[in-house]
């Protein structure tokens, strides 16, 4: 029986949170194909697929992914420690996405979004801020995020 897209576009997804935890990069369709033993095309059209459901993030005009939420395909100002091994979200609260993904304790390192730079860290031990201080400001309204995710 022929694989459906629903379970292909599962096991292409996982593929691709693999390699970004594993080696920081997001895998090209084709990379994912060969590690799928699937058809490139089929892969690619996933790619696009998963786009469209808002499970990945393409590069405008592409097949290459940007985001795989929570994390980051590319350097963002937000870094996030677990387990001893380094990741990028895409945003603040995509950054507590990826703690809480990994096991509820971790740090962001990052800075004050006031235009002031300072070097901010965002500690969570057990799903709960260390030091309560600070504020996550979201300029953008959640509803509209998907406007524009990647300025969101």
């Amino acid at each position: 029986m022929p694989e459906t897209s629903e379970a292909l576009d599962g096991r292409v997804r996982l593929t691709v949170f693999e390699r970004l935890l594993e080696t920081g990069q997001a895998p090209s369709f084709e990379e994912a194909a060969r590690a799928l033993g699937v058809d490139p095309e089929k892969i690619a059209v996933s790619y696009q697929r998963l786009a469209g459901q808002h499970r990945l993030v393409l590069k405008p005009g592409t097949t290459e992914i940007l985001m795989a939420n929570p994390l980051s395909a590319v350097p963002t100002a937000f870094t996030v420690e677990v387990r001893g091994r380094s990741h990028f979200g895409n945003c603040i609260w995509d950054s507590l996405g990826v703690i809480a993904m990994l096991g509820n304790s971790g740090r962001v390192l990052t800075s004050c979004g006031d235009g002031c730079g300072e070097a901010m860290t965002v500690r969570i031990e057990h799903g709960v801020p260390v030091d309560g201080r600070g504020i996550i400001h979201f300029q953008v309204p959640r509803a509209r995020w998907w406007d524009d995710i990647v300025f969101t």
